[in-house]
């Protein structure tokens, strides 16, 4: 038996609401199959087992796990950028015990051969890892894949990681699945509108002499969906939300009771077109980032729950696919390590978002989406945790990343905030 006492932690449970000082007690039966549960929370324990390990923990916060709804991995077919053992150690070390890969792999997620060659690769691979099964064969957008087999091969739900081009494919999609009542992920994003543009379209993108893509690429699409929401009743997740104007139509519609529910991603919600002064590559995102009045939206909808949740969308590329011009760069950056810290420097610690109301959009509200429960932080759950000094600062380093990709523009600057520990 292994037991740790974190003595003075600050407790942050999204699922019973509560944010407290606490000593926690966890304890895990050796082996690797044995999962850690949590003995006791108290305002002080006295009850201390004699082979307790006793951590110091004032100043620190103890949340529950984060939960990612989406990300890429390089493996399989493109390891260069990522492997699965490198994407889940870049998981772990920025706090998440649950992740859900994308299923643009190569091949990509539409064989139930491949859902079980994952599985088997990661059964015993901590965080949990969770498949995203493709909705049509070959990426091709045309004809559906078998969704009973690759429900039954273990995919948690069914997305698409590009913009379908055919409403009438995803109207009849979206009837097949709604018996299953499984999730369905769908990015909302009209190609002939956006053109080539490669940044949101306003006074930055004529400043910045970049191609506009404009908000009505995403808002016409996003409205569409809705419709056919509406109309067939199955549920869908709505994925990469970037407009103030997006916002509105889905607030209406979960007014109307249209089942919908929606995320947005990290850097959508620190940065906007402004930043795109830098040229920098790893700027260059799908969907591009909003303009001022888009990220104030976007901030303000997660807070208050209208976006239940803020996706990571890691996006891995290796050095000499991104550095090229902005325009040419593939749309992406990586994520796992940075978000955790750079949300509660820019968010919390400013007071704009309390503790819970981030941990919610990253881990609570997350799980919800994935029709699962992440366990509350009270005795006789399971231990699904993450420690977090809001205080230690490190920088973005190649060795101190433990993603094999570095297409971030924050490399190389010092940030503060550090995932310290993981419980799953």
């Amino acid at each position: 038996m292994i037991t740790e006492l974190l003595q003075q932690v600050r407790v942050i449970d999204p699922v019973a609401g509560t944010d407290a000082i606490a000593d926690v007690l966890i304890s895990k039966q050796e082996g690797i199959n044995s999962h850690p549960q949590i003995v006791s929370v108290a305002a002080t324990i006295t009850d201390i087992p004699q082979d307790a390990v006793i951590h110091d923990c004032r100043g620190l916060l103890l949340g529950t796990g984060l939960v990612d709804l989406y990300s890429h991995s390089g493996e399989p077919g493109f390891e260069e950028r990522e492997t699965l053992t490198s994407l889940l150690q870049a998981a772990t070390a920025g706090g998440f015990t649950r992740i859900c890969i994308l299923p643009d792999t190569s091949p990509i997620i539409d064989h139930p051969g491949v859902v079980t060659q994952l599985l088997q690769a990661t059964a015993s691979a901590t965080p949990s890892i969770y498949l995203w099964g493709s909705l049509t064969l070959n990426a091709a957008g045309k004809q559906m894949t078998e969704f009973a087999d690759l429900l039954n091969a273990g995919v948690v739900g069914f997305a698409e990681s590009q913009p379908w081009e055919n409403l009438g494919t995803v109207r009849r999609i979206l009837e097949y699945l709604q018996p299953l009542g499984k999730p369905v992920l769908l990015w909302c994003c009209d190609r002939q509108l956006a053109g080539n543009g490669v940044m949101r379209e306003g006074t930055d993108s004529i400043r910045f002499g970049l191609p506009g893509n404009p908000t009505a690429a995403e808002t016409s699409a996003v409205a569409a969906l809705i419709e056919l929401v509406a109309t067939t009743g199955t549920p869908v997740h709505i994925m990469r939300v970037s407009t103030a104007r997006s916002v509105e139509l889905i607030a209406a519609a979960k007014s109307q009771g249209i089942p919908v529910t929606a995320s947005t991603t990290w850097m959508h919600l620190l940065l906007d077109t402004s930043a795109l002064q830098s040229y920098h590559p790893s700027l260059h995102l799908e969907p591009p980032l909003g303009n001022p009045q888009d990220r104030i939206a976007l901030r303000r909808a997660v807070k208050t729950g209208i976006i239940e949740a803020i996706a990571i969308d890691h996006a891995p590329y290796t050095y000499e696919e991104k550095t090229v011009a902005f325009a040419e760069s593939p749309p992406g950056a990586i994520g796992l390590e940075l978000a955790l810290p750079l949300l509660w420097s820019n968010l919390v610690a400013t007071g704009e978002f309390t503790a819970l109301e981030l941990w919610q959009a990253m881990s609570s509200r997350p799980g919800e989406c994935l029709q699962q429960k992440i366990p509350a932080i009270i005795p006789g759950n399971k231990a699904e945790l993450t420690l977090f000094d809001p205080h230690k600062s490190w920088q973005v380093a190649g060795k101190y990343l433990h993603t094999l990709s570095r297409n971030t523009p924050w490399l190389g600057e010092n940030l503060t905030g550090k995932v310290l520990q993981t419980w799953n």
